[in-house]
Formats: C-alpha cells, structure tokens, sequence
C-alpha cells in the first residue's frame, strides 16, 4: 500500500500546471470520455440555437456531476503533474472541459492559446467580468475572433498570472481541505456530491462570453 505523505502547500504555479493538464485532457480526450470538442458536436444539427444547445449541454454537466462516484471514478484516470488533491484535479477537468467545449461551439480554434486563457477566466465565474474588463471584454458581449486576435502574447502571460492567483486565493493552499469554502468559486466534493450549481454559474460565465450576443 502507497504510504500516505503531507500534502504539499499549493502556489500558483501547481495551479496553472494542474490547468494546463486539465486542458490538455479536455481537448485531447482521456479513456472513457469524450472530448471537449466531441462533447459540443454532439449536440448540432438538432434544428435548435447555438443558446439552447449550450445550455442543454450545461444542465448535462449539472446532473453527470452530481452523480454519486463519478468524480470518484474520474479521479482515477487523472495524474497530475503536480501534488493536488483528487477531487480538486476532477473538478478542474470536468469544468475545463465543459468550458470549452463551450467555447467550440462558439466557434473558437481551442488551440489557440488566446482562447485558452479566456477558458481558464471563465473559471473565475462572476469574478471572470473583471478580469475580462481588464482587456477591454465585458460579460455578455460575445468574443469575436477580431478580438482574440488583438491578444498579445503580454496580455495572455497577464491573465493568465491573474487567474491562477485567483483560484489559488479560492481553493486556499491546501486545496481539499478548503474545498467547501471556495464556494461559488469552484465548490467541490461535499458528502462525495458535486456542487452543480457552481458548475451552472462557471458555464453561465462560459456562454455569455463564447456564444451569447447580448
């Protein structure tokens, strides 16, 4: 049996590398779980909006999440990079991925690392509409590709620093055991359930700025 070691204090850089994985794992695919860019496919061509697809999509994360072993189970296929508590590495998968597979149904090139960026804001929920205003975004306005265009690589290594100190001021430096308090942040394992609603604020967050217009 593994013998059990003490966590490792969490820094912004175990934040950013356990992102990075997430990510990389969203758009690539890992056994038993569709991609971010298969996810969005899979609801086209069924004669609704773009809006309604979306938010079909979310409600599915919501109820998939919340289910009993699903995290647990999910836990298992991630290896992170860095020393981060399980249930904190499935919560950013299923969240990254859910974001952008958002993102691609807004048409983005998710392996643009400009729309990356705005992937990981999108995890800052409500408090995603101040890191955008930063870079002259708002909430609710759609992101078009002119826009991402005028990104400089600067402002990507900005928001990026931004985010992982946001999450981590969140998740606290040992990130398991401040879970419940990272609420409406990201949530987390509470009795083994998934805080889905925090799931539906960060894909609410996703939508206004991949895909709604207003």
């Amino acid at each position: 049996m593994q013998k059990e070691t003490k966590p490792k204090k969490m820094d912004q850089g175990m934040i950013m590398k356990a992102l990075d994985y997430s990510y990389d794992k969203a758009i690539n695919g890992i056994t038993g779980f569709d991609s971010a860019q298969e996810m969005a496919d899979s609801y086209r061509g069924n004669g609704k909006t773009n809006i309604q697809n979306c938010n079909s999509l979310i409600r599915w994360q919501n109820t998939k999440a919340t289910t009993s072993g699903f995290l647990t189970g999910l836990g298992g296929l991630l290896t992170m990079p860095v020393a981060i508590p399980a249930n904190l590495a499935s919560v950013m998968y299923v969240q990254i991925r859910m974001i952008a597979a958002i993102a691609h149904m807004g048409g983005h090139d998710l392996r643009d690392d400009r729309v990356k960026s705005l992937v990981y804001v999108c995890m800052a929920g409500n408090g995603a509409k101040d890191i955008l205003k930063d870079i002259g975004i708002v909430v609710g306005q759609k992101v078009t590709q002119k826009m991402i265009a005028n990104i400089s690589g600067k402002t990507v290594t900005a928001i990026n620093q931004k985010i992982g100190f946001r999450l981590l001021t969140k998740f606290g430096q040992k990130g398991a055991i401040n879970m419940g308090k990272a609420v409406p942040l990201i949530g987390g394992l509470i009795g083994g359930t998934f805080d889905g609603v925090t799931t539906n604020l960060i894909g609410n967050t996703a939508r206004r700025t991949f895909i709604q217009a207003n």
